[in-house]
C-alpha cells in the first residue's frame, strides 16, 4: 500500500503541475488518499490506454469455485419468465447514429454547473420529463438542480443512517425506477453504520422535490469486510433489471478470493428483478451454480457502468490493482460472464492460473498508472441533441490524473481511444441528464457540463 511518505510525495508534484490555488491543495490531502485506496499501489509507466485487440478465450466454466463465504443466503424468488412489468426500450442494431472519428477537443469545453457542493459522487436523473438533475453527495445528501438551479431541501437526507468516514465508504450509488413517473420508487445504495453495504428502496412524497424518508425498504445488505472496494454503482439495464456493482471486500489482491466465488456476492455485477419476489426477484439468465443474483463476476471495484441507451451495451470501469486499469464492454444480451480478476489484473496474469474449464472475458480497453493514473472512473455514451459531434462516443476518465479519454468503434467494430482532456479535477464519476448530455463530478466539489465553444 502507499506509505504516508509516499502520498506527500506525489501531492508536491501534483501541487506543481496543476493550477488549483493553495486553497484546492488544501483538499487534495484526503482526495488523493481515497483515489490511491481505490486502487492500491502500483508501478507508473505510460499511463495512455490501449485498445485490447483479439483477447484469449478459455472454455465455458462447467464447476464453481469452492464456497469460502460466510455470507447468510438471500431468500429471493427465482422468476421462470421475464417479468411482465413494462421493459425499458430494447436496443436496435439498425441505422446506429455514430461518429467515424474523435471530436476536436478544442472545439468543446467542460463548463462549470455548480460549485460548493459537499464531496459529490455522482449525477443522474429521474427520468420523469422534469429536467431536474440529482446529485448525490458522500454523507449521504442527494440534491436536486432545476433549470440549473440547486434546489434549497434535499431530495433525501440520509446522514444519519450512512458511514461517510472511511474514504470509500458513504452515499455511493441512486438509480431511478424506470417507472418512476408512475410509481415514485427509486433505489440507493449506501454504507450503513456497521460499515456493510446496503440497497433500499424508496418512495416519493406528495411533493415532488422531497423523498418520503420513512418508506425505505432494505432489499439486500452485503457484509463488507475490509473498508475499501465497495462498489457502489447501481443501474437500471435495457431489461428493466436493477444491476449493482459490487467490489471485491477490500484490501489488496482480494485475499478472500471472493471474485471468484460464487458463493458470495463480492467481485461481482448483481442483477435483480425488484418488480417481483420477496424481497426481489432472479432474472432468467443470471449465473448459475451459485448465489442466484450473481449476473457477471470476476471483478475488482466497478466503482462506475453504464448502459449505451442505443445498443444496449453495458460498459465498466473496473479499477484495478498495482499497475493496470480496465474498461470491459458486454454486449446487449450477454449473460455469465467472468471477467478475470484476480487471475488477471486486465490482460496481465496477476495471481494464479485459471482452470482450464473456465471461460473469460478480456477489457476492450486498459491502461496502466504511469502519467499519474491511479483509478479508472467508467463513462457513458453520448447519446445526446447539443453536441453531435459525440454521438456515439464513450467517455471515461482517471480519479488522480484528471485525464479524460473518448473512445468509439470503427464501421468494423474495432475500437479506437485517446486522451482529449487533461483536467485539474479528481473525476469521482459522470453523469447525464434526460437529454443525454453529459457531466462530470469533481469530488473536490464542482460539477461540469461538456458544451460546445
Amino acid at each position: 500500500m502507499i506509505s504516508v511518505k509516499m502520498i506527500f510525495r506525489m501531492l508536491s508534484l501534483r501541487k506543481r503541475k496543476s493550477n488549483p490555488g493553495a486553497t484546492r491543495f488544501k483538499l487534495i490531502i484526503p482526495l488523493l488518499i481515497f483515489g490511491w485506496s481505490l486502487s492500491a499501489c502500483g508501478v507508473f509507466s505510460s499511463g495512455e490506454p490501449t485498445v485490447v485487440s483479439a483477447p484469449p478465450t478459455l472454455e465455458p466454466a462447467t464447476q464453481t469455485p469452492e464456497s469460502t463465504s460466510t455470507q447468510e443466503p438471500a431468500t429471493p424468488e427465482i422468476q421462470e419468465e421475464p417479468s411482465p412489468t413494462p421493459q425499458a426500450p430494447q436496443p436496435t442494431t439498425e441505422s446506429i447514429p455514430q461518429v467515424e472519428t474523435l471530436p476536436n477537443p478544442d472545439d468543446f469545453s467542460w463548463s462549470v454547473f455548480a460549485t460548493g457542493l459537499a464531496q459529490p459522487l455522482y449525477l443522474t436523473h429521474a427520468g420523469d420529463q422534469s429536467g431536474r438533475i440529482f446529485v448525490i453527495e458522500k454523507a449521504g445528501r442527494i440534491l436536486i438542480f432545476q433549470d440549473g438551479i440547486q434546489l434549497e431541501d434535499p431530495f433525501l437526507d440520509i446522514v444519519q443512517q450512512v458511514n461517510s468516514r472511511d474514504f470509500e465508504r458513504g452515499l455511493l450509488g441512486l438509480a431511478f425506477h424506470p417507472n418512476y413517473a408512475q410509481n415514485g420508487l427509486f433505489f440507493v445504495n449506501f454504507t450503513d453504520l456497521n460499515g456493510d453495504t446496503v440497497v433500499a428502496k424508496y418512495q416519493v412524497s406528495g411533493d415532488a422535490n422531497r423523498a418520503e424518508p420513512d418508506s425505505q425498504e432494505i432489499l439486500l445488505t452485503i457484509s463488507q469486510p475490509y473498508a475499501n472496494h465497495n462498489g457502489g454503482m447501481i443501474e437500471f439495464g435495457p431489461d428493466g433489471y436493477l444491476y449493482i456493482g459490487m467490489g471485491d471486500g477490500g484490501s489488496a489482491g482480494d485475499p478472500q478470493g471472493n471474485a471468484q466465488n460464487l458463493e458470495s456476492l463480492l467481485g461481482k455485477i448483481l442483477r435483480i428483478d425488484v418488480d417481483s419476489g420477496t424481497p426481489y426477484g432472479i432474472p432468467p439468465g443470471n449465473k448459475p451454480g451459485g448465489r442466484p443474483e450473481i449476473w457477471a463476476l470476476g471483478l475488482r471495484n466497478p466503482w462506475r457502468f453504464s448502459f449505451d441507451h442505443v445498443t444496449g451495451n453495458l460498459l465498466i470501469g473496473d479499477v484495478g490493482q498495482n499497475q493496470w486499469e480496465e474498461i470491459h464492454l458486454l454486449p446487449a444480451g450477454a449473460i455469465s460472464a467472468n471477467l478475470g480478476w484476480d487471475y488477471f489484473e486486465g490482460t496481465h496474469p496477476y495471481e494464479g492460473s485459471p482452470p482450464n474449464n473456465i471461460s473469460l472475458v478480456f477489457p476492450l480497453l486498459e491502461y496502466s498508472h504511469g502519467g499519474g493514473n491511479c483509478s479508472v472512473t467508467g463513462g457513458y455514451t453520448y447519446r445526446g441533441t447539443q453536441l453531435p459531434d459525440w454521438q456515439g462516443v464513450y467517455l471515461y476518465g482517471d480519479y488522480c490524473s484528471g485525464a479524460v479519454w473518448g473512445a468509439i468503434p470503427d464501421a468494423n467494430g474495432d475500437w479506437q481511444t485517446e486522451r482529449l482532456y487533461n483536467l485539474s479535477a479528481s473525476v469521482a464519476s459522470f453523469g447525464e441528464d434526460e437529454s443525454g448530455e453529459i457531466y462530470l463530478v469533481d469530488l473536490n466539489g464542482t460539477i461540469y457540463k461538456l458544451t460546445a465553444n
